[in-house]
């Protein structure tokens, strides 16, 4: 189970329920998250739950039917340079190079606060911290899906958000590809201290990543089941997880809620 957050939340989710004029039954139903400043929080759940939904209202991308966000004190009312966005897609421009698609988003957000020569510099910082220096002048048709979205998650940190918005970022990747990066944003995480709200639908991602699991029911009318606390210090190595009682006692937690006592419909539990 979770421990309650004691003082005022960075990112404060209050009874969020969201509901489409066509369907009857809302999508989801009074979700109630706050996270703190420098958390990774991963929100899993079966497809349908809305947890890409939840992610687009904090986001701004979409009006809460009731309830609201709140970040860092202020209101969310629609899309802001305090969230940034990574989504499964990179949504890179096509005609761009790597330097460039960063550099727009520098750009467009900091241009009052840095100089040009600042802005170079910012932009090469942020291609060196996803390790992609030796490839900025070249355009996304010439990379790889994962070098493409190490490019969306430096474009994203690039124009400093309050909170970094992950929606299945490593999900159209292959395994080792996808754990590549993992151990890359865990790094950049530590780093940086960036607050993280992640959605997965793996459940080793959510135990390697996060300091806490939201796990929703399954939709419509979804709600948070339930938030885990996982219990593993960091700096994480996923060689030595892999026999450590806390990540296997995690996972099977996880697991356990996920098929057994909210089964996807239609599937039968083990």
């Amino acid at each position: 189970m979770s421990k309650p957050i004691t003082g005022p939340a960075f990112l404060d989710i209050s009874d969020v329920t969201i509901a489409f004029p066509r369907s009857r039954v809302p999508v989801l139903n009074g979700v109630d998250l706050k996270i703190r400043r420098g958390e990774y929080v991963s929100v899993i759940g079966h497809s349908g739950c809305g947890k890409s939904t939840l992610l687009n209202v904090v986001a701004g991308l979409l009006p809460a039917t009731s309830g609201g966000v709140v970040l860092d004190g202020r209101e969310v009312s629609g899309p802001g340079p305090d969230r940034a966005v990574v989504f499964q897609n990179h949504s890179l421009l096509p005609w761009l190079t790597c330097y460039e698609n960063i550099r727009l988003a520098v750009d467009q957000t900091l241009s009052r606060a840095m100089s040009r020569a600042e802005r170079h510099d910012w932009t090469m910082e942020n291609l060196a911290l996803v390790r992609m220096t030796g490839a900025k002048d070249k355009r996304p048709g010439e990379i790889s899906g994962g070098m493409k979205q190490r490019i969306g998650i430096a474009r994203a940190l690039a124009i400093k958000p309050k909170v970094l918005l992950l929606d299945e970022p490593f999900g159209a990747l292959d395994a080792l590809t996808r754990a590549h990066l993992q151990d890359q944003v865990m790094a950049i995480h530590a780093s940086l201290g960036t607050t993280v709200m992640m959605i997965t639908h793996d459940v080793d991602e959510a135990v390697l990543l996060s300091d806490r699991i939201v796990m929703l029911t399954n939709g419509p009318n979804a709600r948070i089941g339930e938030i885990l606390d996982v219990d593993l210090p960091r700096p994480r190595d996923r060689l030595e997880l892999v026999a450590d009682p806390r990540f296997i006692a995690a996972r099977a937690h996880v697991l356990a809620f996920l098929h057994h006592r909210h089964a996807a419909p239609g599937m039968v539990a083990a």
